[in-house]
C-alpha cells in the first residue's frame, strides 16, 4: 500500500478577493505562509519518503516550507499536480462569471473534471508503481484535491469543504486509488478553523457542485 497524502496549498490574495486562480501563477501571502507552518506541524507527527508539489509557486512554497520542518530536502515538482485550468474564468471573480457567462453557461478553454482526474490518476498510480509502500506528501491544489475525492468513489466528503492548508490522505493498494481521512486529523484537525472553502474562492467549482449534487439525486 502506498500512501498519499494531498495537501491544499496556502492562501493567496486572489483567494481573498475570490479570484479563480487555476493555472495563474499567484503566490502565498502571510496568511498562506502561516497555514503551510501549520501544516507542516501536523505532517511531522508522521515519517515520510518524499515530499511533491506542483510546479505553481504557491504550492512549491507551501511544500518549501512544510519539507525545512520535516528535513526532506527540495521538494520535486510533478507537472500533473497543476490546479485544473479554468480558461478564460482565471483572474475573474464569481460577479464577473455571472455576468460574462450566466447560469450554465461553458466557460471558454476550461479543463475538464474528468481531463484533471485522468492526468492526476496516473501520476499517483505511476509513483506507486514506482515506489510501492512509500508515504508521500503531495501539495496541490482545491481543484485537483475535490477531483481525486470524487475519483476515488467518496461521495459523502464531494461537497465537504477543502481549506487552505488542509490534509487529505489517499492510499492506493493493487492499483486502485481510494480516500482514507478526508481533512485528515494527524492528532489534530487539519483544517483551521474559519477558513474558506475552495467554492467560497472560486465561482467554477461552486456552480459545479450544486449540479452535481442534482445529478446524484436522480441516479
Amino acid at each position: 500500500m502506498t500512501l498519499l497524502y494531498l495537501v491544499r496549498h496556502g492562501e493567496t490574495d486572489w483567494n481573498r478577493q475570490r479570484r479563480i486562480q487555476g493555472s495563474s501563477d499567484i503566490p502565498l501571502n502571510d496568511t498562506g505562509r502561516r497555514q503551510a507552518v501549520h501544516a507542516g506541524v501536523l505532517l511531522a507527527r508522521r515519517s515520510w519518503d518524499a515530499i511533491y508539489s506542483s510546479p505553481l509557486s504557491r504550492a512549491f512554497e507551501t511544500a518549501s516550507i512544510i519539507s525545512d520542518r520535516l528535513g526532506l530536502g527540495e521538494p520535486r515538482t510533478l507537472g500533473a499536480l497543476v490546479e485544473r485550468n479554468y480558461g478564460e474564468a482565471e483572474g475573474m471573480t464569481g460577479a464577473q462569471i455571472g455576468r460574462r457567462w450566466p447560469g450554465a453557461t461553458p466557460v471558454p478553454g476550461q479543463e475538464s473534471r474528468d481531463a484533471v482526474a485522468r492526468r492526476v490518476t496516473r501520476a499517483l498510480k505511476r509513483l506507486a508503481r514506482e515506489q510501492p509502500g512509500g508515504h508521500f506528501i503531495l501539495t496541490t491544489h482545491g481543484g485537483v484535491i475535490r477531483t481525486m475525492v470524487i475519483a476515488a468513489g467518496a461521495d459523502a466528503h464531494r461537497h465537504a469543504p477543502i481549506t487552505n492548508g488542509s490534509v487529505h490522505s489517499f492510499a492506493i493498494t493493487a492499483g486502485e486509488l481510494r480516500l482514507v481521512t478526508f481533512n485528515d486529523p494527524i492528532e489534530h484537525a487539519s483544517a483551521l478553523p474559519g477558513e474558506d472553502d475552495i467554492t467560497d474562492q472560486n465561482a467554477v467549482e461552486a456552480q459545479e457542485a450544486p449540479r452535481s449534487k442534482k445529478k446524484e439525486q436522480h441516479r
